[in-house]
């Protein structure tokens, strides 16, 4: 083997191996190349050991010879041809750095030191090292993103009112999506008018609250105020409003004017002429008004104090009048009297009223009220009115299809402060239709399963608006089945804007999968336990020149636990645990927000995974195949075999004797004392056909096997013959999972991305 480097401080970029089919000189080998002499200072290696110029039309590359030309640094950039020590120190120490590492990759493989396979691999695959630091390594699935109380999709959105604990409040939050909640949640449900009206009835205040609880249907479980179950304030009544049911306990088309705040309306011996307080605009362009709402307030009471102590009444009048408006707010008519009222008592106890009258024809209004009689200006004497409140009754819809609803009328108390009255929340589960393979689609029901969350996100319409050929229903509902078994669920709510994809991932994450498209069908491929690879490739399907591995080394800095962010759901706060390996001190974690878990258990499970994931999974294979590449998907199982990582013998099969069992292999292979050894073969299809244990044959390049093959082995010319892979014990091949498929040479060819599987990244 050849090894030349061009950059001495990049050892990895440009590096060019080349693989000698024959004993040649150091020489003969360049003259080969056409190079008569190197562009830059360049030293040759042989062996480990430097070779002279004069010595290269002498010294031969052997089988098992590693020779490697270094190409140096001009100079060291100190001007004058001088050298920079710190450059060459820091020369020396990626050096030394390349060499260390790949003596551990190459002792990994199984090499002796001081073989020539471990020189080998020290020489070319040490070029190939990547230090990952802090970052988790993750094979198939990707790690977690930012929690959802920190992701925003570039615009500014107000906190969510799940995941902040700032946030947790019921508030409108204009321009925001509509929730959609996957599982069993604890949400304080926003408001879906801007703000909560309020009208007094027998001098008792009534606020009404309607509330958002999601896209969807819920099993609503619990409704509380802050801690307090609901059902501890007599003074609170409520209706949950199902998708298309009609709203019964209050109108929610209500809009209630700022501007009016409590003005005085002025006694008519207190004013010169005719004072009308207003007018104010009653609805906003593009709205039409039926009725509009009037409140008034006596905030001293309506009495005089008589000499004995007891209370003599007094009355006050006063007028409603209203004027249409164009949407310019100019008038478009004459003023209209909407009421002429008349209020007598004989108490000192605020008194306050709410009055609704009926416009003359919906539209645009505005609102004026003047008071019709003089004021008791007597200090004993308490007959004030304030004008409190303006609110239209607009048009709008009574029912919505596609949410949710918590309607709450609540009556003003000491039981209820203005702030706990904003702390309404539900612990509810999402009803979801799903899906069986005798009897199809069910009713929706309550789930809190991570399958049937990634088909509505997929299906529905504020979702992909897939169709059911888009979606393999078999193999979800079976995948559904297995991680309903562990216990692995998806409680997430998607308040913030999203992508489809992000919620398809993110969904997917919490079942230790990831969803990926494949010839237009969504696709979840789960990281689980697999013996039997998918497709084969070794030297006769992977294209020469294009195999590479990569070794991501762990350094100093390499996380050696995680730590897991979760949202609990015994107190629905934020909550960690650490996952780490059982010989881990876990003293460098690195922190990842698990968004949709909720059960401890669960969140330490994922934790531990990614944990031995990060620690097992970190050698990256790339090679370029042709179709066959085509054959396998994302997650599946590879078995690669190559010579130059000593995984396995490969070649095709020549011959096939079914009677006496014979194989005749193009390639010679080894056999190795006390071990058994198998023999693995590919279908026709590209498929993997099984693994038989394997026998010497009269000769190196002839087996035996005793088992049936199942299948006659294909050896003619009219197609690719039949593929062997051959070692012992279990080392006929590398098992990788595969990554990415990337075509390349106008399609012509499949760069394949995989990884190197571990039995020991699956913990759990």
């Amino acid at each position: 083997m050849v090894v030349r480097v061009h950059n001495f401080i990049e050892p990895s970029q440009g590096r060019e191996v080349f693989c000698l089919d024959r004993p040649v000189t150091i020489r003969q080998w360049l003259d080969n190349q056409g190079i008569s002499e190197f562009p830059v200072p360049t030293v040759c290696i042989h062996n480990d050991q430097p070779v002279l110029r004069d010595a290269w039309a002498t010294t031969v590359i052997k089988p098992g010879d590693i020779c490697q030309f270094w190409a140096l640094p001009h100079g060291g950039g100190g001007g004058g041809g001088g050298s920079n020590p710190l450059q060459i120190v820091l020369t020396v120490a990626i050096m030394v750095a390349a060499v260390y590492t790949g003596g551990l990759a190459a002792g990994a493989l199984g090499f002796a030191q001081g073989t020539a396979g471990y020189m080998a691999v020290s020489a070319a695959v040490g070029l190939a090292v990547t230090a990952a630091g802090t970052a988790l390594v993750n094979a198939i699935i990707p790690p977690p993103k930012p929690s959802v109380a920190s992701y925003s999709s570039g615009s500014y959105q107000a906190p969510s009112p799940t995941y902040s604990l700032q946030g947790q409040a019921n508030s409108a939050r204009l321009g925001s999506v509509i929730p959609a909640q996957y599982g069993r949640h604890k949400r304080f449900p926003d408001m879906i008018i801007s703000t909560a009206w309020s009208e007094y009835v027998e001098n008792d205040q009534y606020i009404h609250m309607p509330l958002c609880l999601g896209l969807g249907r819920y099993d609503v479980e619990k409704i509380k105020i802050a801690d307090t179950d609901i059902s501890n304030f007599d003074e609170i009544t409520h209706e949950i409003v199902e998708p298309g049911e009609n709203i019964t306990l209050f109108d929610i088309n209500v809009i209630t004017r700022d501007e009016v705040s409590g003005q005085e309306l002025p006694g008519t011996n207190e004013v010169e002429s005719e004072a009308w307080c207003g007018p104010f605009v009653l609805n906003p362009v593009d709205s039409v008004a039926n009725q509009v709402g009037i409140d008034v307030v006596f905030d001293r009471g309506l009495y005089f104090a008589n000499d004995n102590g007891s209370f003599a009444s007094r009355t006050v009048t006063w007028d409603v009048q209203c004027r249409a408006i164009n949407e310019d707010d100019e008038p478009d008519g004459d003023w209209v009297v909407l009421g002429q009222e008349t209020k007598t008592a004989a108490t000192n106890d605020v008194l306050r009223i709410s009055y609704k009258y009926a416009l003359p024809s919906p539209g645009r209004y505005e609102v004026r009220l003047r008071r019709t009689n003089a004021k008791d200006l007597s200090s004993r004497a308490g007959n004030s009115i304030l004008w409190a409140g303006l609110k239209a009754f607009v048009d709008g819809p009574d029912h919505f299809d596609d949410v949710s609803l918590l309607m709450v009328r609540m009556k003003a108390t000491n039981n209820l402060s203005q702030r706990t009255s904003r702390q309404i929340n539900v612990i509810q589960t999402r009803k979801l239709p799903v899906w069986s393979p005798t009897t199809g689609w069910s009713d929706e029901q309550p789930t809190r399963s991570i399958v049937w969350a990634m088909c509505d996100i997929a299906r529905a319409d504020y979702g992909a608006q897939l169709p059911d050929s888009r979606l393999i229903l078999e193999k979800l509902a079976a995948l559904d089945a297995q991680l309903e078994a562990r216990g692995d669920h998806f409680d997430g709510v998607f308040d913030s804007k999203t992508t489809v994809w992000d919620a398809l991932t993110r969904t997917a994450r919490c079942g230790r999968a990831v969803p990926f498209l494949q010839g237009g069908i969504l696709q979840i491929v789960r990281d689980t336990p697999q013996n039997l690879p998918v497709a084969m490739f070794g030297p006769r399907n992977i294209i020469k020149g294009s195999f590479s591995l990569k070794y991501v080394m762990p350094s100093d800095d390499t996380a050696d636990a995680v730590k897991a962010e979760f949202f609990n759901e015994r107190t629905w706060k934020p909550a960690t645990v650490i996952g780490k390996l059982p010989d881990s001190t876990g003293d460098k974690p690195a922190t990842v927000s698990l968004f949709g878990i909720t059960g401890r258990a669960h969140a330490l499970r994922e934790a531990e995974a990614m944990a031995a994931d990060n620690r097992y999974r970190r050698v990256i294979v790339t090679f370029r195949t042709e179709l066959d590449g085509m054959i396998p998907s994302r997650g599946d199982l590879l078995a690669v075999t190559h010579n130059m990582p000593r995984w396995g013998q490969g070649g095709e099969i020549e011959e096939w004797d079914p009677v006496t069992g014979t194989l005749t292999l193009s390639e010679p292979v080894t056999f190795e004392d006390g071990l058994t050894h198998y023999i693995a073969l590919r279908d026709r299809d590209g498929s993997f056909a099984g693994s038989w244990q394997a026998l010497p044959g009269p000769n190196p390049k002839q087996i035996v096997v005793s088992d049936d093959l199942g299948f006659t082995p294909y050896t003619g010319s009219e197609m690719e013959r039949t593929y062997f892979s051959f070692g012992p014990g279990d080392t006929w091949a590398k098992f990788c999972l595969m990554r990415t498929a990337r075509p390349r040479n106008g399609g012509s060819q499949i760069e394949i991305t995989a990884v190197v599987d571990d039995v020991r990244a699956h913990v759990n």
